[in-house]
């Protein structure tokens, strides 16, 4: 096999994850933006990413069953606990959510502190490892997202606060194993913020940033050698940047979409 075709035969997989965790994470960071409650995507992926730390610490297989239940099971109850002090404490629901992220993050830390490749785990964790993803993960990623994005659609409203809450716990789960914490967050919040002024088209518009966004850091990675990850988090983020401010002055209302 020729270097050329390689590097395709790994990037096309990592691109295709991306699309898939772009398909997942645009329409719940609109209504994220809308509720007030940016970083609850940093908490609930840092909670799964506990679960997966706590079943590897329990000495279960790295992409086992287990650990894959481990992480949806932290993640729901970070969720439910979320949805909970959502209700009874609405006023400092951002704080809330900023604490659970700190406690779940050193709790990880804690757990790691042992193991001898604690560090690589965390990075992993972090960042990711979008060029290592294999068919299977896309393959059960597709069909999940395809059922949150028929229940999100479908209900829209009606799904109500919990349920939004369990959609959300379901696709961060996924996204964090697939492309770490850091594109998770970005992919959520940057195509969301970036359009939050446009009245027409937006969730057209924000689907179309991250899929440039991570086509275009995913070349770059491969022309420079330099980690897939954090370019795709700079290169959309400059990308969402640049067609804010190219963008209407004024800002949609609530229903833009």
């Amino acid at each position: 096999m020729s270097q050329g075709a390689f590097e395709l035969a790994i990037v096309w997989p990592a691109l295709l994850a991306g699309l898939l965790v772009t398909a997942s994470r645009v329409a719940l960071g609109v209504q994220v933006l809308a509720r007030g409650i940016v970083f609850i995507d940093l908490a609930v992926a840092q909670i799964a990413g506990l679960g997966v730390i706590f079943a590897d610490w329990l000495g279960f297989e790295p992409h086992g069953a287990a650990v894959q239940a481990a992480a949806l099971a932290a993640a729901v109850l970070g969720a439910l606990l979320l949805n909970w002090t959502d209700r009874v404490w609405p006023d400092v629901q951002e704080a809330v959510i900023g604490v659970s992220f700190i406690v779940a993050a050193n709790a990880a830390i804690l757990l790691l502190a042992s193991n001898p490749r604690g560090a690589e785990h965390l990075k992993d964790l972090l960042i990711g490892q979008i060029l290592w993803v294999s068919p299977e993960q896309l393959v059960v990623a597709a069909l999940a997202y395809a059922g949150i994005l028929a229940l999100w659609f479908g209900l829209g409203e009606r799904i109500g606060r919990t349920g939004f809450y369990l959609l959300f716990a379901g696709a961060v789960t996924l996204s964090v194993q697939l492309v770490g914490l850091y594109l998770v967050f970005t992919t959520l919040i940057v195509p969301a913020l970036a359009t939050r002024r446009l009245r027409r088209a937006r969730l057209a518009a924000s689907y179309a940033l991250g899929a440039l966004g991570y086509a275009t850091g995913l070349a770059l990675s491969l022309l420079t050698d330099l980690p897939p990850g954090p370019l795709v988090v700079c290169v959309m983020t400059a990308l969402g940047l640049a067609l804010f401010a190219l963008g209407p002055r004024r800002v949609a209302g609530p229903g833009g979409a």
